[in-house]
């Protein structure tokens, strides 16, 4: 079975994440993690487990992440489903350059715009 994830949930877990480690508390990437998988996943992922239950699962990554390192929580949570012959496909951020070039964008007009130098702006 293969699932994969959008930049959308990608970015969210990886900002949950990033929270975890800075404040030490998983609650919310927990939420965010199982709102990234659909019912439908989570019904076929929790028949492959040994225990019946997704939460376990999730258990035994947080149970292994450190807290230090986001790509080795996406690295665990691979490995975990892998024992369930799920197969997690998801894009890395290194991959994600039409995000950055309309952030890119989006930065420019709004400098353009505090400069005054954007169309329909005067100067001054």
């Amino acid at each position: 079975m293969e699932i994969y994830f959008d930049k959308r949930s990608v970015r969210q877990i990886r900002i949950s994440a990033a929270d975890a480690i800075e404040e030490g508390d998983t609650l919310t990437l927990r939420e965010d993690l199982r709102e990234a998988f659909t019912e439908d996943q989570i019904e076929e992922i929790e028949r492959r487990i040994d225990t019946g239950d997704i939460n376990d699962l999730f258990n035994d990554v947080f149970d292994e992440w450190d807290l230090e390192d986001i790509e080795e929580f996406f690295e665990l949570l691979e490995g975990q489903l892998a024992e369930a012959d799920v197969d997690l496909k998801y894009q890395a951020p290194e991959m994600d350059d039409d995000d950055d070039e309309e952030e890119d964008d989006l930065d420019d007009d709004f400098e353009d715009a505090e400069e005054g130098d954007a169309p329909g702006i005067p100067k001054g």
